[in-house]
């Protein structure tokens, strides 16, 4: 073979591999994360442009199920305030819940339920949430986690069995996971199943907590196995087995006629068949169930943010100080603007992980902790403000603002608290990010061994480093909106650029230590929250025809007021990553920490 027809080969070889890869990466898309890639520097346009939208079939079926909810709920206000105050709703009531399907909302047609898409089942606790949490609570934990493990991982004899009747709510679920001490610690749980000679199983332990616990008849328990296969599983009990014991329902804070309760198992038998999944997958199936179901509570999140946005306006334009409406104060107008725009993010961001759900992606954990953290604290700021502009009478029971916000202050608590998500994001983000650095190690040892396998992984590092230094990559979002939006896109393209700096800094710097570097990480969790939903809002905003209505020079001004925040927020927690007290207010709290008071008295 001559050198010039070697070429042709070659270079028809490298064309063909090159086809290959594209077609490979064509078919991996659905395994990208879009959040763990910012932590490299990436954004990966086709997970953010362009912004998803809901298909027409979809939004008469939505359309439908919302109007029954509005009709069911809208002038029964007086009823939630007495029920808040009884802390209990009434079986008349969970009866009409019965009668529209809300306890089917995500189960298939073919058993007896709705079948809404995630992105319409978040979008129907959206509209619950407008009116009452309570009722959003005892919907939501039916079907974003009570029963949610059955539909990922139940074999088809287990649905067959449980999901007509969880469909007409004839059974209600729950989910059984926290124990006293245990909290957010999964794996800590001393719930104990002991298997027995006929392949079934004999469960011992308490859970507490449990949201749906007294109304309940189907629990999805989690409980230690110890075998060779994990230390976890999963198991289907219903309320009705010997054994089974519900306590008094817990006195709340907020969220008071949801129902919680302890819920025990004395030597409670379950059948071999009620195995949820697999022996030792708990922790799977429990992370898997939480992950999925918290677009529920973000969604409901987002309709609570707008009953206090319509609340407060309302109150702001009809009450009078110094001879004005205080909607004409500054210090007003900047609360609402602020709620708006927490608003309007939050409901981007839901919108584009209910969005990866519904397409099959297959890794949206950090994407789904992020919508959490940013929609559940959006919330309490909401509820905390439009109490403020109603003053004194925010603080009446006789009107719903302090309802309103006891019942919020939940959110960023259970199903992960903000705190423990922080860690997650960041951990998982930086967790991605140092494969690359692992992959450069690899390369460089190997690339005399196996130099094309080498030189292909050191040139694709090279590449992100060059994108990283030089914001010159091929996947720049500044192509994906319109011109009006530009120096917005180029805030988010430069500071994905900073945090993938920070993050390969902090690597380098600590290595596995940084699982305890807890202010770094919270630091880390924030840029890429405010990344993410930034490009969230930016993409939804491109997508909208562009025309001289107020409503859509108002959205232009909610993308370039968020991303100018988050600029300022961004720069302030990467530069406080080097330079900060840290270590300072660690002595300080160590010092509290001993003295289990405050101990600077004046008298």
């Amino acid at each position: 073979m001559g050198v010039a027809t070697e070429g042709i080969s070659m270079t028809a070889n490298l064309a063909e591999d090159k086809q290959n890869e594209t077609s490979a990466e064509a078919e991996r898309d659905l395994d990208l994360s879009p959040a763990k890639g910012l932590f490299c520097g990436e954004i990966i346009q086709s997970c953010f442009w362009p912004f998803p939208e809901i298909t027409n079939e979809q939004k008469e079926m939505l359309g439908m199920v919302l109007d029954s909810v509005d009709r069911f709920l809208e002038d029964k206000q007086e009823n939630f305030r007495q029920w808040d105050e009884a802390g209990e709703q009434p079986e008349e009531f969970i009866q009409g819940l019965r009668d529209l399907g809300l306890f089917g909302l995500i189960i298939p047609e073919e058993h007896g339920g709705i079948g809404l898409s995630n992105t319409g089942y978040s979008r129907v606790l959206q509209q619950s949430s407008r009116y009452d949490s309570s009722v959003s609570l005892t919907i939501g934990a039916h079907s974003s986690i009570g029963m949610k493990g059955l539909l990922l991982f139940g074999t088809d004899a287990q649905k067959e069995r449980y999901l007509p009747r969880l469909a007409s709510g004839e059974m209600i679920a729950a989910y059984c996971l926290t124990e006293s001490g245990s909290g957010s610690d999964a794996a800590s749980i001393r719930t104990r199943a002991t298997r027995n000679s006929n392949g079934g199983w004999t469960l011992n332990g308490e859970k507490i907590w449990i949201t749906n616990g007294g109304i309940a008849d189907f629990y999805t328990v989690f409980a230690r196995t110890d075998s060779d296969a994990g230390k976890l599983s999963a198991f289907i009990v219903e309320r009705d087995s010997p054994g089974v014991n519900i306590g008094l329902k817990e006195d709340k804070l907020g969220i008071r006629s949801s129902s919680t309760t302890t819920v025990s198992f004395a030597d409670v038998e379950i059948p071999a068949e009620n195995l949820l999944g697999e022996e030792g997958k708990g922790f799977k199936i429990a992370m898997a169930i939480l992950n999925s179901g918290r677009t529920g509570l973000s969604g409901g999140a987002v309709g609570g943010m707008k009953t206090c946005i319509a609340l407060a306006s309302k109150q702001a334009v009809e009450r009078k100080q110094f001879g004005s409406s205080i909607a004409e104060f500054g210090l007003i107008k900047k609360k609402i603007a602020e709620m708006t725009v927490d608003c309007f993010a939050a409901e981007s961001a839901v919108r584009m992980v209910s969005h990866y759900i519904d397409s099959g992606y297959t890794d949206y954990s950090v994407e789904a902790a992020i919508s959490k953290v940013f929609a559940s604290e959006a919330m309490f700021r909401a509820a905390n403000e439009s109490l403020q502009i109603a003053a004194g009478n925010g603080f009446m029971k006789e009107f719903p603002y302090e309802r309103i916000m006891r019942d919020s202050r939940i959110l960023t608590i259970f199903e992960g608290t903000s705190e423990i998500l922080r860690l997650f994001i960041a951990l998982s983000g930086m967790k991605y990010a140092g494969v690359l650095l692992q992959e450069l190690k690899s390369a460089t040892d190997d690339i005399f061994n196996n130099p094309i396998k080498g030189f292909g992984l050191l040139s694709d590092y090279a590449g992100r480093r060059i994108t990283h230094l030089t914001s010159l990559g091929q996947d720049r979002i500044i192509a994906a909106v319109p011109e009006i939006l530009r120096d917005d896109a180029l805030v988010f393209e430069k500071y994905t650029l900073e945090l993938a700096r920070m993050t390969d800094v902090l690597l380098r710097r600590h290595g596995k230590s940084i699982i305890e570097k807890q202010f770094a990480l919270q630091r880390a969790a924030d840029v890429v929250i405010d990344l993410f939903v930034g490009l969230s809002v930016l993409s939804r905003v491109s997508a909208m025809t562009p025309d001289d209505s107020e409503q859509y020079q108002q959205a232009l001004s909610i993308a370039h007021i968020f991303s100018q925040r988050a600029k300022r927020r961004m720069n302030r927690n990467l530069r406080a990553m080097l330079r900060n007290e840290d270590e300072a207010a660690k002595s300080l709290a160590e010092y509290i920490f001993d003295k289990q008071s405050y101990p600077w008295d004046v008298l």
